[in-house]
């Protein structure tokens, strides 16, 4: 018994024919045959019933053909394993981020590119719906994002994960009252000036809040994170986001900046730093080995 033998058997079932199980596998009709009566002669019985109408699997067939299946997956899954690995040889890693601290993906970074220095790896910083577009659009191999229940049902056709738990933060001065506090409701934050990250799940959280509590006094929003450290340092504004982005700013808490815990209202759920990647496909071999070597750095 062989491989060639158990594809041979496998397309006559998907067939119903010799013939066109011959034609499939690119063979002579005479070599199914011949492989059909070497494994029936081997296993001391019928594997197929065959007529002018074609060949039925006979009930002993059938479950060695069950068998048949399951070897050719493996040995696909097998094909497929080494294959991407010999990818790795060359070839590239495209990574879409949100601002977040270098120090939870930095050494999963460099370990990757320790180990595989012939991949290309690039990395761009986004927004969160950015990134999920070059997803959608196979402009990145996979994207860095906070993740919650509202996005994961807003993008069904796409796959989520999450790797750890985040909570909305205020960052404000140590120069302004406010750092003597611990937290902060959203109905006092609209008292005060505010500086945003441009990322749309941010802004959209700032219009639930309006529509809540009442205006905001929203300065600008910007991607350039210096520029809202530099505004928010020197106490013209305060600024909101998740508590692993202000590791990415002046060391917390011994720089001038101070984090307050945001009290949500109920509803507001926590979000997780976590990854998207394509909902219709596997990861390719290079992004799944770093998504590994990122879980396993972080858990």
């Amino acid at each position: 018994m062989n491989l060639e033998q158990l594809e041979y058997i496998v397309e006559t079932a998907k067939t119903g024919s010799l013939t066109k199980a011959a034609q499939n596998c690119n063979v002579t009709l005479s070599a199914v045959s011949q492989a059909v009566s070497s494994l029936e002669s081997e296993f001391g019985f019928s594997l197929f019933t065959r007529s002018r109408l074609g060949a039925v699997p006979t009930a002993e067939g059938q479950r060695i053909l069950q068998k048949a299946y399951a070897i050719l997956e493996q040995f696909q899954d097998l094909k497929s394993e080494a294959e991407g690995y010999s990818n790795l040889l060359s070839g590239s890693l495209r990574i879409a981020t949100v601002p977040v601290p270098l120090t939870l993906s930095i050494d999963a970074i460099i370990q990757f590119k320790k180990d595989f220095p012939q991949i290309q790896l690039e990395i761009t910083e986004k927004a969160t719906l950015d990134i999920i577009e070059d997803i959608k659009h196979n402009q990145a191999d996979i994207g860095l994002i906070f993740v919650d229940d509202a996005i994961i049902h807003q993008h069904r056709g796409l796959h989520f994960g999450k790797l750890l738990v985040s909570k909305f933060v205020v960052g404000v001065s140590r120069q302004s009252p406010l750092a003597m506090r611990q937290s902060i409701t959203p109905e006092e934050l609209c008292k005060y000036p505010l500086v945003l990250y441009k990322d749309d799940q941010l802004l959209k959280l700032m219009d639930q809040f309006q529509e809540q509590y009442g205006q905001m006094d929203l300065l600008f929003s910007t991607n350039q994170t210096r520029v809202i450290q530099k505004v928010v340092e020197e106490n013209v504004a305060v600024t909101v986001g998740v508590d692993l982005s202000f590791s990415s700013f002046t060391p917390i808490p011994s720089g001038n900046i101070v984090t307050l815990e945001l009290e949500l209202p109920p509803g507001h759920a926590a979000s997780s730093f976590g990854w998207v990647q394509p909902g219709t496909h596997h990861l390719s071999k290079p992004a799944s080995i770093f998504l590994d070597k990122l879980k396993h750095q972080i858990g």
